[in-house]
């Protein structure tokens, strides 16, 4: 049976995102991005679902760092709206919950809630991670904001779904494998993600990147980091609409590689049919 690998515990939202993606496909929990990449790479896993970007809390760091010598390709995007869940261990009610438990980020889109409830907010390593610190606590003063998955899996009640502050709360996943995904030239509907070094100097990143808008490219994201600690060059990863067959995109990738260094392809995969609505 295909194994997918992802960072979280079971019942992490990336678990979700997976059991929805790869039906039938056995999910394989990592400590790290980089355990997930690791199992990719030693036939652990067969592809690994590794989260890029969130509406609210913006990057994730690590892939940024990670994805560029992971030495895996990039064959799909996919969107996960984050639906955070009032979990708790069964017969509690919600008047008893004097701690609400969950990672950082998630505690600061439930502020609302705490505020409503007056419980104490506790950060914990992971969501999923923190409905099972609950459920092994069998306390009804304790509560976790995690997935619904999360609380099936660890046998809490769900007190309340949909918690979170924002309706727009939604990750961006990169699916990654080993050998690329080879999307027909014809397509209209391919992502391309690049990786390039420019010199920090004036104009540098103009003479870049002026070749997508002469030759009418979409980039739909550009994230910058420095390397090794030096100000001397900066590295982007860009999205861009199109394929690298197609005339436009490859006259513009033409001009990309005469002024910059180290271009590189991460992938060409088909974009998501939930890009527009996520």
């Amino acid at each position: 049976m295909p194994i997918i690998a992802f960072q979280g515990r079971p019942g992490a939202y990336s678990d979700l995102l997976c059991r929805m993606v790869k039906p039938g496909w056995t999910t394989l929990p990592c400590r790290t991005f980089a355990e997930a990449i690791e199992a990719v790479h030693v036939g652990s896993a067969d592809e690994a679902m590794l989260a890029c970007e969130n509406t609210l809390a913006g990057r994730v760091p690590d892939i940024h760092s990670l994805l560029p010598d992971a030495d895996l390709y990039i064959v799909g995007e996919h969107f996960q709206r984050v639906e955070h869940c009032l979990l708790a261990v069964k017969g509690t009610r919600i008047s008893d919950i004097r701690r609400i438990h969950t990672h950082p980020v998630a505690l600061g889109q439930i502020r609302s809630l705490i505020s409503e409830l007056g419980a104490e907010a506790v950060p914990e390593f992971d969501t999923a991670g923190a409905a099972e610190l609950v459920a092994k606590w069998n306390n009804p003063e304790d509560a976790a904001i995690a997935s619904s998955l999360a609380g099936e899996l660890n046998g809490l009640d769900l007190l309340r779904c949909n918690v979170e502050d924002a309706t727009h709360n939604t990750t961006r996943f990169y699916r990654v494998a080993k050998e690329p995904c080879r999307p027909d030239p014809s397509r209209h509907d391919t992502l391309t993600t690049l990786l390039m070094r420019v010199r920090n100097r004036s104009g540098a990143l103009y003479a870049a990147l002026g070749g997508f808008s002469r030759h009418g490219i979409n980039m739909t994201r550009i994230e910058s980091y420095m390397l090794n600690g030096s100000f001397t060059a900066t590295q982007f990863l860009m999205d861009v609409e199109g394929h690298p067959e197609q005339p436009a995109l490859s006259m513009a990738l033409s001009e990309l590689g005469e002024v910059s260094d180290n271009l590189r392809i991460l992938g060409v995969y088909p974009r998501s049919l939930s890009r527009d609505g996520a």
